[in-house]
C-alpha cells in the first residue's frame, strides 16, 4: 500500500475529500495529516478519522531537517498539499522528488509564486481581468507553484463575481478532480 501523508494549514476540506476517495482502498491510504496550525480544522478531520497528525515546529521544518524522519518513521511515500501554506524545504523536495503533488486556485503559471493563495489569488484573478480561472495540480520543485503540470480544469469568470464567488466555482473543481488526480498519479495512470 501506498501511504500519503496530508499536508494543510487550514480547515481541510480538500483534506476530508481525498481521505473520503481512499477509505478502504487496498493500494492506496492516508497515513498521515501534517500541519503547521494548532488550532486548523484540518486536525478535526484527523482526529474524526482516527489519522495520526504531525504537528509542525517552523524552525524544524524550514530550516532543519524538514521532520523527514518523522515522515520516515510513517513510511509516508507521498506527500500531498491540500491548502498547505509554507514552502517545502529542500530537505523534503530531494527526499520527495517527484511524489510532492499540490492543488492551486488558479492556472499556473498565471497568480501563481508567494503570497499567491485563497482569496489574494481570485482577487488577482479579476484585477488581471482574466476570462477564466480554475485550478491546477503539480509536482513540487524548489519553486513557489512551479513544477510538472498533472492536471488543469478551467471555470469562467463571469460578470459580477467577486473573490468569494471565484473561491466557491474553485472549491468546486478542486473537490471534484484532486481526489481523481491523485489516485491516477499513484496507480501510473495519469498521462505525462
Amino acid at each position: 500500500m501506498q501511504r500519503i501523508a496530508i499536508f494543510a494549514s487550514g480547515t481541510g476540506t480538500n483534506a476530508a475529500r481525498i481521505i473520503d476517495a481512499f477509505r478502504g482502498k487496498e493500494t492506496v491510504g492516508v497515513a498521515l495529516v501534517v500541519c503547521n496550525n494548532p488550532s486548523a480544522g484540518v486536525l478535526d478531520i484527523a482526529s474524526s478519522e482516527r489519522i495520526p497528525v504531525l504537528l509542525l515546529d517552523r524552525t524544524r521544518f524550514l530550516k532543519g531537517d524538514g521532520h523527514l524522519d518523522d515522515l520516515r518513521k510513517a513510511d509516508i511515500d507521498w506527500l500531498v498539499l491540500a491548502g498547505f501554506l509554507w514552502k517545502m524545504p529542500p530537505v523534503l523536495v530531494d527526499a520527495y522528488r517527484d511524489r510532492i503533488v499540490n492543488i492551486h486556485p488558479a492556472l499556473l503559471p498565471r497568480h501563481g509564486g508567494k503570497g499567491m493563495y485563497g482569496k489574494h489569488v481570485h482577487e488577482a484573478v479579476l484585477k488581471a481581468g482574466d476570462r477564466e480561472t480554475g485550478i491546477t495540480i503539480h509536482l513540487v520543485d524548489e519553486r513557489y507553484d512551479h513544477g510538472r503540470t498533472l492536471f488543469q480544469a478551467r471555470t469562467p469568470v463571469e460578470a459580477g463575481d467577486t473573490p468569494e464567488t471565484l473561491a466557491r466555482k474553485v472549491r468546486t473543481l478542486e473537490h471534484l478532480h484532486y481526489p481523481e488526480v491523485i489516485e491516477k498519479l499513484l496507480s501510473g495512470n495519469l498521462p505525462s
